[in-house]
């Protein structure tokens, strides 16, 4: 299948990192290359991290024109303080990732993320390491995908559904996502199912997030920000999951924030001084024109900082 991705929030997310020529900003979920063509365009060098090989052939291809100020890695966006230190570049102008599985993934049947399509139980946002989701579940104890599907599907249904899950894939009933899809639904009463969407859309979510550990390499990547980015830089992230919102949100409330000493104590004490700006209070969401567009833009959610000079 051709590789192909609409980035969403793109006007937003340009102008919130400001291109110029010359800076230098790591797009660290290259995809497709559509905010890296945008940030090229406006005169600026990217470099493009990608966990999936496939993503970065397209990207590569489509980008090639812009000569040596795009260059692309295999790597996760966890590992962008490496990648950028292997290169000898100690700090960049910007950095930004857009976060989950892209359109081109979904319509992928083959990398199984899609519970309207019948693939392999793989789940792995890069197909060349990690281990696919049929090998977890021959790991994980009924409680340990009850915690998955709570936690990080935010799904009310996750006793019964880590049950009828588990006792089918050690039954050997559980062969593709067709029928994990169809195993979900039926743990979930016919009455309960959520309007508007499939049954088992949270369990996909929850098991594409633990597969990957999405959560903990975004951890990695915000506590990465204050040694990557350069004084008067830019960091932007769009998020689709409320989860991954929340942990954007608060990390950058961090970064943002100054003394902690109690406001009665005449004289700080903690010497804490904020090391970047908020540069979006509240989240920026996509224009009623690109949701018409684009449906899959209605739950981004774009935070953007600015490290302080």
């Amino acid at each position: 299948m051709e590789f192909s991705h609409r980035p969403v929030l793109l006007r937003e997310t340009v102008e919130l990192l400001a291109p110029d020529p010359g800076k230098l900003f790591l797009d660290g979920t290259l995809g497709g290359g559509g905010h890296a063509a945008a940030l090229l365009e406006a005169g600026a060098r990217v470099i493009g991290l990608d966990q999936d090989p496939r993503a970065l052939d397209a990207a590569r291809t489509r980008l090639a024109k812009y000569g040596d100020r795009f260059v692309a890695e295999h790597a996760n966006f966890r590992d962008a303080a490496a990648v950028l230190a292997r290169r000898g570049i100690p700090e960049v102008d910007g950095a930004l990732v857009d976060l989950g599985v892209s359109s081109a993934q979904l319509d992928d049947a083959g990398r199984g993320f899609s519970f309207q399509r019948q693939g392999p139980l793989d789940m792995r946002m890069d197909s060349t390491r990690g281990t696919p989701l049929a090998e977890r579940l021959a790991g994980w104890d009924e409680k340990e995908l009850e915690g998955i599907l709570r936690d990080l599907g935010e799904e009310r249904f996750a006793r019964p559904i880590a049950r009828r899950v588990l006792s089918e894939s050690r039954g050997g009933a559980l062969t593709d996502t067709a029928k994990l899809a169809e195993t979900v639904a039926s743990a979930i009463p016919r009455r309960a199912w959520p309007r508007g969407i499939h049954p088992a859309t949270r369990t996909f979510q929850a098991l594409r997030i633990a597969v990957n550990d999405e959560l903990g390499a975004l951890s990695d990547f915000l506590a990465a920000l204050p040694r990557i980015v350069s004084r008067g830089g830019r960091a932007a992230a769009i998020a689709f999951h409320s989860l991954e919102d929340r942990m954007v949100k608060q990390s950058f409330a961090r970064l943002a924030t100054g003394c902690i000493c109690p406001p009665d104590l005449p004289v700080c004490g903690c010497g804490r001084t904020a090391a970047f700006r908020l540069l979006t209070r509240k989240a920026v969401k996509a224009s009623a024109s690109e949701e018409s567009e684009n449906p899959r833009s209605r739950s981004a959610r774009l935070r953007a900082v600015e490290r302080l000079s």
